[in-house]
């Protein structure tokens, strides 16, 4: 099933969705995109777009530039037909046989044609060098917005977090490491207790997450949302407590997975007040 879109920007009134599948960059949709000249028929926009030869050249280009895994000899074959009258380039067949990442596919309720911002930006201006300078400002808004609240608010909450973190593993080095353990034992800890935050808030182990997100950098706690990082920070305190009292580990999951279901209600109960907060 395809993800429902991240953001929607309105270049010259026309919704435009962007998606993030967790890799450094965007995709936007072409689709949307080609509902600027034929709202009936994006799909045949799209393919008419990729009959082009000048196309053709670009993404193999931009491919050849971003992917180590690009089908080069299938591209070269691709593009000797590229122009002729018979040739018919969709976007699935693009993708299969090349092994692009530059523009994905999806069905379902959110599917259609997505592509990185580069190819978008070439898509708009083929489809009309007007629209495509509404697409890139509407886009690099968006983006400027982005950031202002990623270094202001998440990178405060995740600050939060950090020094929640030191609290946590001092209570852990106090209480729970026995003398004269190797660091490798003692890093186990560590990352005993951290998994145990992991699986109260997210229900899954760093570990675990890795495996299902292979295609992802990072790690779990980076792809937080800023409900979640607010109720991460009050784990780590309420776990660093729990620890002091000696309360075994089986029961301090149980209540900071009680904690967190009762903090995270509250949190997206009121998650107008906590994105007014976020554009202070």
């Amino acid at each position: 099933m395809a993800m429902p879109p991240r953001e929607t920007i309105n270049p010259n009134g026309l919704p435009v969705n962007i998606y993030n599948t967790g890799e450094k960059f965007d995709y936007i949709s072409l689709t949307d995109i080609a509902k600027y000249k034929n709202s009936s028929e994006a799909n045949d926009v799209i393919r008419n777009w990729l009959r082009n030869r000048n196309t053709i050249e670009y993404l193999g280009l931009w491919e050849q530039m971003n992917n180590p895994n690009f089908n080069i000899e299938y591209f070269s074959s691709l593009k000797q037909e590229a122009g002729l009258n018979s040739f018919v380039l969709t976007p699935k067949k693009w993708i299969e046989g090349t092994h692009a990442i530059g523009i994905i596919s999806k069905a379902g309720r959110y599917g259609g044609t997505f592509a990185h911002s580069d190819i978008a930006f070439e898509f708009a201006s083929w489809i009309s060098p007007e629209f495509k300078l509404y697409l890139i400002k509407d886009y690099q808004t968006l983006k400027n917005s982005e950031s202002n609240r990623l270094n202001l608010n998440w990178n405060l909450n995740r600050t939060l977090a950090k020094l929640n973190y030191k609290v946590h593993t001092d209570a852990i080095k106090e209480h729970l490491i026995p003398p004269k353990l190797s660091k490798y034992q003692v890093g186990f800890h560590y990352a005993s207790e951290a998994d145990r935050i992991n699986v109260a808030l997210f229900g899954i182990t760093a570990k675990e997450w890795r495996e299902k997100n292979s295609e992802k950098s990072g790690n779990i706690r980076d792809y937080a949302t800023t409900e979640q990082l607010l109720v991460l920070t009050n784990l780590e305190s309420m776990n660093a407590e729990l620890i002091r009292d000696k309360i075994s580990p089986l029961e301090r999951t149980e209540r900071l997975n009680s904690m967190a279901q009762r903090q995270m209600t509250t949190f997206l109960e009121n998650r107008k007040t906590i994105k007014e907060l976020e554009n202070i």
